[in-house]
């Protein structure tokens, strides 16, 4: 070798400097609006007593799936209770919530626009192929430098890290819904908002809940790697039975996370699924004159799109 080397490094890190001094404030204030969002939503899963969110959340799944998910979630909640990590599970959960909320607000968009522009399709992939690829570890490094220690660069880097499966499910979906029936909508003169909002959207929202189901698993896989900023919570007590070598601590807390991540997959699975499996005999029943055969005429077709576009 020649001795030549790259300086990428060098160049990350003065844009980081440039970054901060300019726009210290601006950071300032997201990690405001972040910590005070996280505030609000661990309190409202920690000031009820235990039992209390025990049945609200117990009764969601049963509404969600049934009566054994619903006693699932119970049983796998006082385990949680039992085995003393109640109130670093409510903050994880409070950090998922947000981390993944915030996630999904900023997917679902650039999904919709990556499936109505070829071109911010091309430019986005990439993008969501390099967060994908990248260590998750390595995305608390910027965090940090721009938010300081604490859960703010928790709630930060598990967004970058989960939400490109939103994004691609989200792209997937509407690209996915049927042409016939997008060219049906604006035959009967719908705008494309309307055709987004009144075809496409509903026709792709499996798809879309499938990506919101990922952006939170993805974001429950981070907990562990927010405990190592000082995020506290499940990730925290591993992060502290590592330095220890409590593997008693470490089990439990790393259970904890499992219970967690299983009751959240399947009620959110449950809002893409099983209430499709719901509807599904209507929603087969609309779709079998339209895949069946042939096309049907214009005559027969309009009672049915108005409908879909009223």
């Amino acid at each position: 070798m020649n001795g030549f080397r790259l300086p990428l490094g060098e160049w990350i890190e003065a844009a980081f400097r440039t970054i901060t001094d300019v726009a210290g404030g601006f950071f300032a204030t997201l990690r405001t609006i972040f910590l005070a969002a996280y505030d609000a939503v661990d309190w409202l899963f920690s000031a009820p007593p235990f039992w209390a969110v025990i049945l609200v959340v117990a009764a969601l799944a049963w509404w969600a799936r049934g009566w054994k998910l619903g006693v699932g979630t119970a049983v796998g909640l006082l385990v949680i209770l039992g085995v003393d990590q109640w109130d670093n599970a409510m903050d994880s959960l409070a950090l998922v919530l947000v981390a993944s909320a915030i996630a999904i607000a900023v997917a679902v968009p650039l999904g919709i626009l990556a499936a109505r522009n070829d071109v911010a399709s091309r430019i986005i992939r990439p993008i969501l192929d390099f967060m994908q690829t990248m260590p998750a570890m390595v995305y608390l490094i910027p965090a940090l430098v721009l938010f300081r220690v604490g859960v703010v660069p928790g709630i930060v880097a598990t967004i970058v890290f989960a939400m490109a499966p939103g994004v691609r499910l989200t792209e997937l979906g509407i690209r996915g819904v049927d042409r016939e029936v997008v060219e049906a909508g604006q035959a009967f003169g719908s705008s494309p908002g309307r055709i987004l909002r009144q075809i496409q959207l509903p026709l792709a929202m499996p798809s879309i809940m499938a990506g919101v189901n990922q952006v939170i698993m993805l974001s429950l896989s981070m907990v562990v790697i927010a405990g190592m900023v000082g995020a506290g919570s499940l990730g925290g007590q591993v992060v502290a039975s590592l330095t220890r070598l409590d593997v008693g601590l470490g089990f439990e807390a790393g259970l904890s996370v499992v219970i967690l991540a299983v009751i959240l997959d399947r009620i959110t699975g449950a809002f893409g699924g099983g209430f499709r499996g719901k509807t599904g005999k209507s929603t087969a029943k609309a779709a079998e004159p339209q895949d069946a055969g042939t096309p049907p005429a214009p005559e027969a077709e309009a009672p049915r799109v108005p409908a879909a576009t009223a």
